[in-house]
């Protein structure tokens, strides 16, 4: 009877979240706007090659339809994640919201189910845990792509000094840089198309360029941005300073791998006294102390 009952509550209360969230979040218009044109823009056959063999979008519509029913719109700031972590779809914010539901009244129910003692208070943390296990995936899903970014930043470099050192200007470059790197660098890709979406739009260069900087968070697309506007400003070599630059980077991961190998003996140190020599010692003192033992209990 506990179980059933607990089972109803957890079904109660993804509904009421989910009531909840459709009633209580309205941000302005504008937001949903802003993300059916970033859909609409950032849509690529690299895209279309990863998407799942069922449609996500039939997963999202009822969502939707619902959220348009209440009169309620997605979060801002929920968009905003969801573009960092490479997720520029419309619908993004639905199957995100859905998630963060079903996933806390899920695993409460499975606790429910399968859980004979100490029932209810399993159910609460299985439902604490759930509710902010989404959050954590956003977030490493944005410093995943925040590191894929910088990894995939040389090869663009070299890319970039070589469409430039052809004769295209830096516009140019950086479309065609951007185009080439769909499939091998999408993540890089889509910044860089930002980047030429927004000049078209009005924005000076070098405000689209620290815009970037700003999205991606990393210290090595800061340095390449800071680069790019002293070289704007100063009227130096595009090409040889991302050459040096692309030169300077991979030095930078060279040495990062170098630090990590380093690093590797410290962090031996705890496994091998604790787990590692035990071992050992038991293999090779233990049989010479029971040899002794068994002579002085002889002697004895």
């Amino acid at each position: 009877m506990n179980i059933l009952l607990l089972a109803i509550f957890g079904l109660a209360l993804l509904i009421t979240f989910f009531a909840l969230f459709l009633v209580l979040n309205r941000p302005s218009k504008e937001s949903a706007l802003l993300a059916e044109a970033t859909d609409s823009v950032f849509q690529s056959p690299a895209d279309d090659a990863r998407r799942p063999a069922f449609a996500v979008e039939r997963l999202a519509r009822p969502l939707g339809r619902l959220r348009r029913l209440l009169g309620s719109e997605t979060d801002p700031q929920l968009t905003r994640r969801l573009i960092l972590a490479g997720y520029r779809q419309a619908h993004g914010a639905d199957i995100f919201v859905g998630a963060k539901l079903a996933v806390p009244a899920a695993a409460g129910i499975i606790v429910a189910l399968f859980v004979g003692s100490n029932t209810f208070l399993w159910f609460l943390i299985a439902v604490v845990v759930g509710f902010f296990v989404p959050d954590f995936w956003l977030a490493r899903a944005i410093q995943k792509r925040r590191d894929e970014i910088a990894l995939s930043l040389p090869d663009a470099l070299d890319l970039l000094a070589i469409c430039i050192e052809a004769g295209l200007g830096l516009d140019q470059a950086i479309l065609k840089v951007a185009t080439e790197l769909k499939i091998s660098h999408p993540a890089l890709s889509q910044e860089l198309l930002q980047i030429t979406l927004e000049q078209r739009a009005g924005n000076p260069r070098v405000a689209a360029w620290r815009k970037m900087a700003e999205r991606v968070g990393s210290e090595s697309v800061r340095s390449f941005v800071n680069m790019l506007v002293q070289t704007e400003r100063f009227g130096t070599s595009i090409s040889k300073s991302l050459a040096v630059f692309s030169d300077a980077l991979r030095t930078q991961r060279r040495q990062q791998a170098e630090e990590s190998a380093a690093k590797t003996t410290i962090k031996l140190v705890l496994p091998l006294v604790f787990f590692i020599m035990p071992s050992v010692f038991v293999v090779t003192i233990a049989p010479a102390v029971l040899t002794i033992m068994k002579n002085f209990g002889t002697v004895l």
